[in-house]
C-alpha cells in the first residue's frame, strides 16, 4: 500500500505540470514489472521531463521496479524507497529467460585457442567460466592474461553476497564502503585497482554485457591491471550476482 500511495501523489503531482487531464496518461496497468536500463548513465528524474530534478543516477543493465508508464517515461521503485521516472528511450521491458532443460552430457575441458590459462583450484565453474572469458578478451586485445588471485576472489565473493543481502546494487556498500576501502580492509594490497559488477542469469550474459559497456571493459582491458578476484553468488532477484575485482601491484 506505500508504494501505491506514493505512486497516486506523484501522478495527481505531474497532472499539475501537464494540464488538467494529463493524470489520464499515467498507465498503471500495461506495463512491464520491471525494467533493464539500456543507456550508459541514465537519470531518474521527479517527472517526465529532463527539465525535472534528477533524483538517481541508474547505469547499464541496473534492473529496477516498474509501477507504470507516464508519457512515454517509467514510472520505477528502487531498494531505498526512491519513485522516480526514467525516459523510455534509455530503458525497456526486463523479462528473465525461462530455463529449459538441456541433455546430459559430459564436460568438455577449455580449449586453450579459445579461453587462455588453466583451470584454477579454488574458483567455482562459474568463476572459472568468467575468468576464460575475461582473459579470451584480453588476448584477442593482445594483453597478457590476468592472474586469479584467490583472496581477491574471497572478497569479491563477499561483496556480490552483500548486494544480495542487503538488496542493493552499487560500488559503494553500506557495510563495506567503497571497493578500495573494502580490499584494503580485507589486506589487499595494490598500487591501482578497479571493480566490475553485473547481475544476470548467466556468465555469458553477463560478460557479454560488460564488454558492451565502454567503461567495464575498459577495466577488463586495462593494461595496468596484472590480478583479478572474481566473485559469483546466486541471487533470487537476477539469477545471479557478480564482482570482478581488479588490482595491478
Amino acid at each position: 500500500m506505500k508504494i501505491k500511495k506514493i505512486i497516486l501523489v506523484l501522478a495527481v503531482s505531474l497532472s499539475f505540470a501537464f494540464s488538467a487531464g494529463a493524470k489520464s496518461y499515467f498507465d498503471q496497468q500495461n506495463h512491464p514489472a520491471r525494467i533493464i536500463i539500456t543507456g550508459s548513465i541514465v537519470n531518474v528524474r521527479s517527472g517526465p521531463s529532463t527539465r525535472h530534478t534528477i533524483l538517481h543516477r541508474l547505469y547499464r543493465n541496473n534492473i529496477v521496479d516498474c509501477h507504470g508508464r507516464l508519457a512515454g517515461w517509467y514510472v520505477i521503485h528502487l531498494s531505498d524507497d526512491t519513485v522516480g521516472l526514467v525516459s523510455g528511450d534509455y530503458a525497456k521491458g526486463y523479462y528473465p529467460p525461462t530455463s529449459t532443460p538441456q541433455p546430459t552430457k559430459p564436460p568438455s575441458p577449455p580449449s586453450p585457442t579459445k579461453t587462455p590459462g588453466s583451470v584454477v583450484s579454488g574458483l567455482s565453474a562459474d568463476e572459472q567460466q568468467m575468468l576464460n572469458l575475461v582473459n579470451q578478451a584480453r588476448s584477442q586485445n593482445g594483453l597478457p592474461a590476468l592472474k586469479a588471485n584467490l583472496e581477491l576472489a574471497r572478497v569479491a565473493r563477499i561483496k556480490s553476497q552483500d548486494m544480495v543481502d542487503n538488496n542493493y546494487f552499487s560500488h559503494t556498500s553500506p557495510v563495506y564502503g567503497s571497493p578500495f576501502q573494502m580490499m584494503k580492509a580485507f589486506g589487499i594490497t595494490y598500487r591501482t585497482a578497479g571493480e566490475n559488477l553485473a547481475a544476470n542469469s548467466t556468465v555469458q550474459a553477463a560478460h557479454n554485457a560488460l564488454m558492451n559497456s565502454p567503461g567495464h571493459r575498459a577495466n577488463i582491458l586495462n593494461s595496468s591491471y596484472t590480478e583479478i578476484g572474481i566473485g559469483i553468488v546466486s541471487s533470487p532477484k537476477y539469477g545471479k550476482m557478480f564482482t570482478q575485482m581488479f588490482i595491478g601491484r
